[in-house]
This record gives C-alpha cells, sequence and structure tokens, in this order.
C-alpha cells in the first residue's frame, strides 16, 4: 500500500498521474506504475520497482496517451518489489485495471477459488485478485460498477481501491473498507481526481469530497456519483479544500493529534511495507547488520527507552521471548545508562526512539557501544543520531507525528518490533514456516481490527462527558495488556493534566487500592484472554470499594455489563498483536476528555517532541 492517483477528463492523464505521485512521496514506497486508457486503445500500463524518478527515466519522454488513468506508489508486502509485483494490476485479459491500499486478508481462499476458474495471474501480490473477482463478476454479465460493489463485499480486511474498465475509459469506481487510508475526490472543470492524500490534488481544485468507510464512488468528467457498498445511493456535495498549510495537513481534523490517531491502520501497513512477504510467509529487514552466526550468539535481549518507547519495549519483551524465544528484559533509559549494566557481545540491546535523537537513550547506547553489545535501533526519523550510533535500524517509517504525545509511533514501533522478534526467531531457527505464516497473518488483521475500534467515536465523547471532571484515574491492566494500561495513564496526565497512573493489576492490592473510592476511576483493561478471570476478580474488588470502573473488553464479554459502570468493546484480536489495538481506546479516551478540560491537545503544557536533555 501506499499513493493512489487517478484521473478522468479532457487532459493527458499521465502528466497529472505523475505530478500527483510526486506530491505523494514523503509517504515511503519502492515501486512506482502508472495505466492509461484511450477509447480504442489497448491499455497502456508502465510501472518499475525502485523510485518515482526510475518510472519517470523509463518513460524517456513519452508518456503514454489517454483521457483517464491511475497511478499507485508500493511498498511491497505479498511479493518482493519488481515490475510484476508493482501496480497497477489487471485481470486475465487487461481489460480491468486497479490499484489498491491495504492487505486482503483472505486474498489466499479467493486466490484459490479464481485459480480454479481457470484465472492466470502475473503476480505474487493480494492485490491482483481484486481484478480478477471484478472480472468474474463481469464474466456473468454483471456490469463494471456492480462488479467493483460485489468485490468490495467479498474481500476482506480494510482496503481502498481504484478500478478501471478498458471498456469503459471515461469512468473510474473506487470504494474504502476500514481505515486502509482515504479515498479523496476532486472536482474539477470538466474533470475529476481521485487520491488517497489532499496534496496529490491541490494543484488541480480546491473542491473536493471524502469516502466514508463503507463507500463508494463512480467518477467521470463531469460527475461523481456515491453509493454504499450495500446498495444505497448516497449524497454528497463537495466542500472547500483549505489552502493554509496547518489546515492541509490536519486533513479537516480538529487536531493533529486526532489525525494520527485516526492515521494508525495505515501506519501499521507503512511500518511493515517492504519487510514483509505474506506467501511466501517471510521478514527481509533490509538495515540488519548482523550474519546468521552472530544472531545466533545472542543470548538475551535488552529493550530501553523513555515514555512511551518504554511501553513499547515492555510489549515487546513479550515478543523477544514467546516470538524469538530470547530471554529479554526492559531498562528505562535513563537508568540504565547509570546503573553500570552487564553487557557484552552476546547481548542485543534494542533501543526505541521515534526520534532517534532522546539524550537517554542516545546515553544508554553509548554505554552499550562501549561494552561491545550489539544493537539495533527502532526509529521513525532517517539519519538521525540514533541510526548513527546503532549497528542496524528498523525504520517505522510512518511519516511526521505533529502531536506531541505520541500515538502513530507508538503502533509504528510495536509492528517494527513484532517483525524484529520474527527476523530472529526466523534467523535462530526458532520458527518453523507455519509459526511464521501465523504470527504475519496475524499482524496482517490489526489495520482492520484498528479501523473497528476508530469508528465509534461517539463513545469517547460520551465518556468524555461523564469523566472530564475527576481528577485522579487508576489504570489496571495484566499480562501484555500491562503496558498498555501504562500508555492509557500516560496520555491522561499528559494531554488532559488529570492525574492518572497505571499499575499491573496484580499490584492493586499492594498499595494502590487504598486510594479507590467514587471519586477515582479505574480503566481496567479486560480483553478476554488467560488473565481474564484474574481481571475479572480486580474490577470486582474496585466495585466492592466504591470504585468506578471502565472497562476495555472483547466485543460479547456480557457477563461484564453487570460490573463495570460503562464498557469499551474491542473486537477480539490475536494475544501477540492485541496491545496494537487496545492502545487505540486508551488514546481517544485521553484525547475526548482533553478536549472536553478545553486542552491544548496537540501542545500540552511542559512537554517537547523530543526531549534532548536529562
Amino acid at each position: 500500500m501506499c499513493g493512489i492517483v487517478g484521473y478522468v477528463g479532457s487532459r493527458q492523464a499521465a502528466p497529472i498521474l505523475l505530478d500527483g505521485l510526486t506530491r505523494l512521496e514523503y509517504r515511503g514506497y519502492d515501486s512506482a506504475g502508472i495505466a492509461v486508457v484511450e477509447p480504442g486503445h489497448p491499455l497502456a500500463l508502465r510501472k518499475t520497482p525502485g523510485k518515482l524518478s526510475a518510472l519517470v527515466e523509463s518513460l524517456k519522454g513519452a508518456t503514454p496517451a489517454g483521457f483517464a488513468g491511475i497511478g499507485h506508489t508500493r511498498w511491497a508486502t505479498h511479493g518482493s518489489p519488481t515490475q510484476l509485483n508493482a501496480h497497477p494490476h489487471t485481470d486475465c485479459s487487461q481489460q480491468v485495471v486497479i490499484v489498491h491500499n491495504g492487505i486482503v486478508e483472505n486474498y489466499l481462499a479467493l486466490k484459490e477459488q479464481l485459480l480454479k476458474e481457470g484465472h492466470t495471474f502475473t503476480s505474487e501480490t493480494d492485490s491482483e485478485v481484486i481484478a480478477h473477482l471484478i472480472e468474474s463478476s463481469m464474466a456473468e454479465g454483471v456490469a463494471f460498477e456492480e462488479a467493483v460493489r460485489q468485490t468490495a463485499q467479498r474481500i476482506q480486511g480494510a482496503q481502498a481501491v481504484v478500478a478501471m474498465n478498458v471498456k469503459a475509459p471515461g469512468r473510474l469506481v473506487a470504494f474504502r473498507l476500514g481505515n486502509a487510508g482515504g479515498i479523496t475526490i476532486g472536482y474539477g472543470d470538466g474533470e475529476m481526481f481521485l487520491a488517497s492524500d489532499l496534496p496529490a490534488l491541490l494543484s488541480h481544485t480546491s473542491q473536493v469530497a471524502f469516502l466514508a468507510p463503507g463507500e463508494m464512488v463512480t467518477v467521470e468528467a463531469a460527475n461523481a456519483r456515491f453509493r454504499s457498498i450495500h446498495g444505497p445511493a448516497i449524497r454528497k456535495s463537495p466542500q472547500a479544500a483549505p489552502y493554509d498549510a496547518v489546515a492541509i495537513a490536519k486533513e479537516g481534523y480538529r487536531h493533529f493529534m486526532l489525525k494520527e490517531i485516526m492515521e494508525q491502520p495505515g501506519v501499521v501497513q507503512r511500518a511493515i511495507g517492504g519487510k514483509v512477504s505474506f506467501e511466501p510467509a517471510d521478514v527481509r529487514l533490509p538495515l540488519f547488520p548482523f550474519t546468521a552466526a552472530q544472531v545466533r550468539e545472542v543470548n538475551r535481549v535488552v529493550l530501553t527507552g523513555m515514555g512511551t518507547s518504554l511501553h513499547a519495549c515492555m510489549v515487546a519483551r513479550y515478543y523477544m521471548e514467546q516470538i524469538a524465544g530470547i530471554p529479554a528484559e526492559v531498562d528505562n533509559s535513563s537508568e540504565l545508562r547509570y546503573r553500570d549494566p552487564i553487557l557484552d557481545g552476546r547481548t542485543l540491546l534494542v533501543s526505541v526512539s521515534q526520534s532517534g535523537e532522546t539524550a537517554d537513550t542516545l546515553g544508554a547506547m553509548e554505554e552499550a557501544a562501549r561494552q561491545g553489545a550489539k544493537q539495533i535501533t527502532i526509529c521513525n526519523v532517517e539519519g538521525s543520531q540514533s541510526t548513527r550510533m546503532a549497528h542496524g535500524t528498523v525504520f517505522i517509517g510512518v511519516g511526521p507525528e505533529i502531536g506531541v504525545a505520541s500515538t502513530k509511533c507508538l503502533i509504528g514501533s510495536l509492528a517494527a518490533l513484532y517483525l524484529l522478534a520474527v527476523y530472529l526467531g526466523k534467523v535462530r531457527g526458532h520458527l518453523g514456516p507455519g509459526r511464521m505464516e501465523s504470527l504475519l497473518n496475524d499482524l496482517a488483521t490489526v489495520p482492520r481490527l484498528i479501523g473497528q475500534v476508530l469508528e465509534h467515536q461517539g463513545l469517547y465523547q460520551r465518556l468524555a462527558h461523564q469523566y472530564a471532571d475527576y481528577l485522579h484515574f487508576l489504570y489496571l491492566g495484566r499480562g501484555i495488556n500491562m503496558p498498555v494500561a501504562m500508555e492509557g495513564a500516560l496520555k491522561m496526565k499528559e494531554i488532559s493534566y488529570i492525574h492518572a497512573e497505571g499499575y499491573p493489576a496484580g499490584e492493586m492490592k499492594h498499595g494502590p487500592i487504598a486510594l479507590i473510592d467514587g471519586t477515582m476511576p479505574v480503566v481496567a483493561l479486560a480483553p478476554r484472554d488467560g488473565l481474564y478471570d484474574k481481571m475479572r476478580s480486580n474490577i470486582q474488588e474496585v466495585k466492592a470499594r466504591g470504585g468506578k470502573v471502565i472497562a476495555l473488553a472483547t466485543q460479547g464479554q456480557h457477563d461484564l455489563r453487570g460490573v463495570a459502570d460503562d464498557l469499551i468493546e474491542v473486537p477480539p484480536s490475536p494475544y501477540l498483536v492485541s496491545p496494537m489495538v487496545n492502545v487505540v481506546p486508551m488514546q481517544l479516551l485521553a484525547y475526548h476528555i482533553a478536549v472536553r478540560r478545553g486542552c491544548d491537545v496537540d501542545q500540552p503544557r511542559n512537554l517537547a517532541k523530543t526531549v534532548t536533555v536529562e
């Protein structure tokens, strides 16, 4: 997935597509392509691995002719970054062509069915099944637009798709499922535009509309028709796009923090882009510096970070032990650097610093270097100091994070740490192919699951109305979700200025229980996992002392309805990826309470985005 551009009108499409893709290069990608159609002519398909400049060079100044087209920049997931795997993708006869952001979670089953029907595939991607599904419906006499709608109902996961039919070259059809990035429609004078991001359109139009999850649009040069993927027509009117740079960057959201929370389904896809293959299951870390023999020498992993990054490390301890099979420990960077730790060449230090400039984390890295430890850093900023100090880097690649209180960088860090653990487990021989495939398939579900959480903003607004006047919160969690409780408390104190503490739920009776009364709400993370019964007992202990409980629960956990005061229901998720899903309600709760309290959400008092001093 990455950048999408589409055009239909009276101008040559190719230059517009290339210009739009250029404006989306900031998203990161490893291949690019365009498809252009002209009445009475075959499809003109041009795509290359590498950067957009390679695509432009391959055209040799002769862009394909046509008044409609689609373009794409891709991070490889299913299949390596090759010409065949680059988007756009076509059906068997090159009559249907698509570009796609997202992960088709059921693509293997769909592909097997399509192969039995006689379809021929030319790529390793999940995306190609979309074109063949449309072709299959059209072969049964279904019109193109209806075939796209039927396809949208058959694929699973979060998706953004634009499709074009060579036999109807003046029309583009797009749909959006969940939150795999958006689709923006731009209205011109006798021409229409589509893009995954507003910046690709602003040089052409200031009138735009947006697809919501579950919606589709048919675009022709003079109009756009909207409908639900379930059938009914939808009325939408274009609105003025802002030209103020800050407003453009916010993309219509009230705050950067909310925008960055809402981006998180796509963030997972960007964090794993270029690093994962789902068929065959594999993880590639291009900047991993150690040989297999050196990896097998490692006898422990030390994870270190500060603040939100420290909480990512706490989750990653489970990844290192349960996925990679290596003993792991977590250290706060400000403590690690001063406690004379015992490190050596068989220790792998994994530092997490979103900016790569966090002073205490850099100090911990210096100490590790002095003692000869191997080092990998998880970072969002290329060329930052941590990337220069470590032997290797796993970039999370989620784009700039403007809100001071980190949200999407946490999700990106967790995805990167998960991949690092899978990679280490593979190299060490701890993971067999079946287990690795299962782990990566679990990760592939995260964008859809986060998207489902994001659909319920009204719940958090209601909770904010109820709880914004409280001055103290206690957050409780167990197991892999204990760090999520700590992150929830951190977000609450950072942006709402409410005193909040996160604890292991088993620690509650060792002190915090003395604080519980009707003035201190307790946020309890109680998803349906192996520790659920213990969490439910903790909730009952809180209620027995007059406390108010907001419980995060798996959908369908009806036995908590009569116990907790309020429920935040999340979709069921695999245990090891559950923190990536369950932390999103913690972010939303803190955000809406802070807004209700009138706080400066994006720039909380006394905080800086990057802490470069002790």
